[in-house]
C-alpha cells in the first residue's frame, strides 16, 4: 500500500512537470515559429482538442487495459508528441508542431484519468482523504517544471533539446512507476455485488446518462474553470487592470498557486472531518469572494488578498469531484472519465473565451463571468455527498447535515 501511494505521488508530480515543461516555454516556441498571439492561440487549441477527444475514451481504455497500462499508454503518447514538437521546432514546421501537440494533449489526458482512478483507489483503501495531496503533487511538479523551463530559457538552451529530455523522462517514469500501483480489481467482482440501476445501463459510455455523474461534472466545471482562468489571466489582469509591472503580475499568479497548493496539502483531514459537501461549499464560496475581491480591488495588496482566497477556494473542487466520481470502484473508470471530460473542457476552453470577452470589457472585468460557473457548482455541491456501496470500503460521513 505504501509503495502504491508513493508511486501515485510520483505519477501526479511527473504529469505536472511534463505539462509545465511545454507551457513554460510557449513564448520560445512562438518565437521559433514566428507566430503572433492569435496564431499561438490556434496552436494551443490543437493540444486542447487532443485532450478533449481522448478524455471520453479514457474510461473505456482504463476498464479494458487497467489503470497502470492507461498511464503507460498516456505517457508513451505524450512522449511521442513531445518528440514530434521537438522535431517540428528544429524544422521550423508549424504543421509538425501542431501534430505533436495533438498527440501530447491526447497522452496527457489519458495519463490524467489513469492517475486519478489510481489516486481514488488508494484513497478508498486508506479510508481517509488523500486525493487533494496527489493534486498538490501535480501543482508542485508543474511549479518545478516551470522553474526548469525558465532556467533553461535563461541559459538559452534550445526548446528542442529541452523536449528531448522531457521525452526520455516521461517514457522512463510512466512505464516503470506504475508497476507499484495497486493490483487491478477482478472484473468478476461486479457480478457478486448485486444489481444497481447505474450499473445496468447499456453501453460503454453509459455514465454519460447518470444524473449524479453529470452533476459532479458541473461541480468540477466551476472548480476547473476558476483554476484555468487564474492560470491564464491573473498575471495579465494585474498588469492591465491595476497597472502593475509584469514581475508583480507574475508574483500575483505565484500567490494564487501557492495558496492552492498549500490547501491541497492540508485539505484532506478537513474533508474527513466535515464531509465533501460542506468543504465544497466553503471552497466555492471562498473562490467566489476572492474572485470578486481580485476584480474590484483598488490596489495590488487587496487584489493579492483576493488571489489568496481565490486560490484556496479553487484547490479542492477538482480532487473532491474525482473522489466522488470514484465512490463505486466498479464504475470508477467510466465516471472519472466523464467528470474529467467536463472539467478539462472548462479548464482548456474557458480561458480563451474569457480572452474574447476581455477584448470587449477588459480581462479583469471579464473574469467575473467565472463567478457564474462557481455559483452553479455551489448549488449542485450536494451531489458529491459520500455514499456507500457493497463493493469496497467507502467512507460515510454521518454528521453531515448539508
Amino acid at each position: 500500500m505504501h509503495a502504491a501511494t508513493i508511486a501515485t505521488y510520483a505519477i501526479f508530480g511527473l504529469n505536472g512537470l511534463v505539462f509545465a515543461s511545454w507551457a513554460s516555454r510557449i513564448p520560445a516556441a512562438s518565437s521559433t515559429l514566428g507566430l503572433g498571439a492569435g496564431q499561438t492561440g490556434g496552436l494551443l487549441l490543437v493540444a486542447a482538442v487532443g485532450s478533449v477527444i481522448s478524455l471520453p475514451l479514457a474510461g473505456a481504455i482504463a476498464a479494458r487495459f487497467g489503470t497502470a497500462n492507461t498511464v503507460r499508454i498516456g505517457g508513451t503518447v505524450a512522449a511521442a508528441g513531445a518528440s514530434a514538437v521537438a522535431l517540428g521546432l528544429a524544422l521550423v514546421s508549424v504543421p509538425v508542431v501542431a501534430a505533436g501537440l495533438f498527440l501530447f494533449g491526447c497522452g496527457i489526458a489519458l495519463w490524467d484519468v489513469g492517475q486519478n482512478i489510481e489516486g481514488a483507489a488508494v484513497e478508498r483503501l486508506l479510508n481517509r482523504t488523500i486525493l487533494p495531496r496527489f493534486h498538490a503533487a501535480f501543482s508542485g511538479g508543474a511549479f518545478v517544471g516551470a522553474l526548469v523551463g525558465a532556467g533553461l530559457s535563461a541559459l538559452e538552451v534550445s526548446f528542442s533539446a529541452h523536449l528531448v529530455v522531457v521525452t526520455v523522462l516521461s517514457l522512463t517514469v510512466s512505464l516503470w512507476v506504475p508497476r507499484s500501483f495497486l493490483p487491478e480489481r477482478a472484473s468478476s467482482d461486479s457480478s457478486s455485488s448485486g444489481p444497481e440501476p447505474d450499473r445496468d445501463r447499456a453501453g460503454r459510455f453509459g455514465a454519460w446518462g447518470e444524473s449524479r455523474t453529470l452533476l459532479l461534472g458541473l461541480v468540477v466545471l466551476g472548480a476547473a474553470l476558476t483554476e484555468g482562468a487564474a492560470n491564464d489571466w491573473v498575471a495579465k489582469a494585474s498588469v492591465d487592470g491595476l497597472g502593475t509591472t509584469e514581475s508583480t503580475g507574475a508574483i500575483m499568479f505565484a500567490v494564487f498557486v501557492a495558496a492552492m497548493t498549500l490547501v491541497r496539502f492540508v485539505g484532506g483531514p478537513v474533508i474527513d472531518r466535515f464531509g465533501r459537501v460542506r468543504v465544497l461549499q466553503a471552497s466555492l464560496g471562498s473562490s467566489l469572494v476572492g474572485l470578486v475581491l481580485f476584480v474590484t480591488a483598488p490596489n495590488a495588496l487587496l487584489a493579492a488578498a483576493g488571489a489568496v482566497l481565490w486560490g484556496a477556494g479553487a484547490a479542492l473542487g477538482f480532487p473532491m469531484g474525482m473522489s466522488a466520481a470514484a465512490d463505486d470502484p466498479e464504475r470508477a473508470a467510466a465516471r472519472v472519465s466523464v467528470v474529467s471530460t467536463v472539467g478539462y473542457t472548462a479548464f482548456l476552453a474557458g480561458p480563451p473565451l474569457l480572452g474574447f470577452l476581455g477584448d470587449l470589457v477588459g480581462i479583469r472585468s471579464a473574469l467575473l463571468a467565472v463567478g457564474v460557473a462557481v455559483l452553479a457548482s455551489f448549488l449542485v455541491a450536494p451531489a458529491a455527498r459520500e455514499r456507500s456501496t457493497s463493493t469496497g470500503a467507502i467512507r460515510v460521513v454521518t454528521d453531515e447535515k448539508s
